[in-house]
């Protein structure tokens, strides 16, 4: 292409500091360097990961940012040493790497990535190092992805080639989200056939768990939330029961107790509260219940009690879903495009770049489920 080994000016939404809404810049984006690709994006959704950074983390270290991490779009061009992409292809940035070759590459009960970001960086959520500049001064990609943007740089461990007919303004969703909700279900929970489930959270994360439920076999998946409007939502996905916590005079845990005869054999906490992951705990079934932590924060600690655990009980926790992301993704896509997953459902609006403020504002009251951004044509 006629930009290859150019600095790129496109148009990007940047969070120059915490708490305060996206300015729209023209930034500068340098050429791939070794290993890396730069990538059109064409689409991305918009995340409570996002919102998290900006509005609840708020560590200035990760600032100025470019937000975004739920992206799709095309190679734009490949530097030195990239021989898996070429320009033209169809690819999904990724926040967790698969560099194939670290300790936690190779071993199969794991999808951490030791060259991750995140290995380092998670308290900021972004590597130091960046392609992007705006007035002079340098930009961080956030978590190593930054879709808010015409274009971006990432390294070629943390990107999926996936199928040249995939509709990038839907699969863009399985950048994050959706891999990480129904991930949690299938791969880190095990759900099993038969099995009675509890989803805490009807986010896209939390309805992505409900899908996961519903496709290992639960058979009975109760779905949580105070905000009743999301039920009708999550019966698309599978849900068979629905509770409002406010609606009970007594923990919801002692709720579900009652309903399923001492607890539910799977649930998982897809909301990020330390309050609501103590309940998820609660609400399984001693001897065999198990509970995941879905949910991003790092900001509080979270508690239990020693019997909970002790009475059989198994706490643990998913990143993306499990999924071993560049081995994984492109299957996802393929998942989607054959039926066995949705993705449509997910999305409640559409918008361009320049109404990333309005979509990062529907997310916050929660009239959104999933926000598609049209970034590029």
């Amino acid at each position: 292409m006629a930009t290859a080994g150019k600095v790129i000016k496109c148009r990007a939404a940047v969070a120059w500091e915490p708490n305060a809404p996206l300015m729209m810049e023209e930034i500068e984006v340098a050429p791939p360097q070794e290993g890396e690709i730069r990538i059109k994006v064409v689409a991305t959704g918009v995340c409570h990961t996002d919102l998290y950074h900006l509005f609840e983390g708020k560590d200035k270290r990760g600032f100025p940012t470019v937000l975004g991490h739920e992206g799709a779009g095309v190679v734009e061009s490949v530097g030195p040493g990239v021989t898996d992409f070429k320009p033209g292809d169809k690819v999904i940035p990724l926040f967790l790497s698969q560099c194939g070759e670290c300790k936690f590459c190779k071993c199969p009960k794991t999808n951490l990535c030791d060259c991750s970001w995140s290995s380092k960086y998670y308290d900021i959520m972004s590597d130091p190092t960046t392609r992007f500049t705006c007035h002079g001064r340098p930009i961080l990609q956030f978590m190593g992805t930054s879709t808010f943007s015409e274009y971006t740089v990432i390294n070629q461990i943390a990107v999926a080639k996936i199928h040249d007919d995939a509709p990038l303004d839907r699969v863009c969703l399985l950048g994050c989200g959706i891999s990480t909700g129904y991930g949690a279900a299938v791969n880190t929970a095990g759900v099993t056939p038969g099995s009675v489930c509890a989803v805490f959270g009807l986010g896209a994360v939390g309805l992505a768990a409900v899908m996961g439920c519903k496709n290992a076999g639960a058979s009975r998946i109760f779905a949580v939330d105070i905000n009743e409007q999301k039920f009708e939502k999550a019966k698309v996905f599978g849900a068979t029961d629905f509770l409002n916590p406010k609606a009970y005079n007594k923990p919801i845990s002692e709720v579900l107790a009652e309903l399923t005869n001492g607890g539910v054999d799977f649930s998982l906490e897809c909301v990020g509260n330390t309050e609501v992951m103590r309940t998820a705990l609660e609400s399984c079934v001693k001897g065999w219940g198990v509970s995941v932590l879905v949910g991003w924060t790092d900001v509080k600690d979270f508690s239990a009690k020693p019997i909970q655990l002790i009475s059989g009980k198994t706490w643990k926790g998913s990143l993306f879903g499990g999924f071993k992301s560049k081995d994984s993704v492109p299957n996802l896509v393929c998942d989607y495009m054959t039926g066995k997953i949705k993705l449509d459902e997910f999305i409640t609006h559409k918008m361009s770049l320049e109404q990333v403020n309005d979509a990062i504002n529907l997310m916050k009251t929660g009239d959104c489920i999933r926000c598609i951004l049209n970034i590029s044509k």
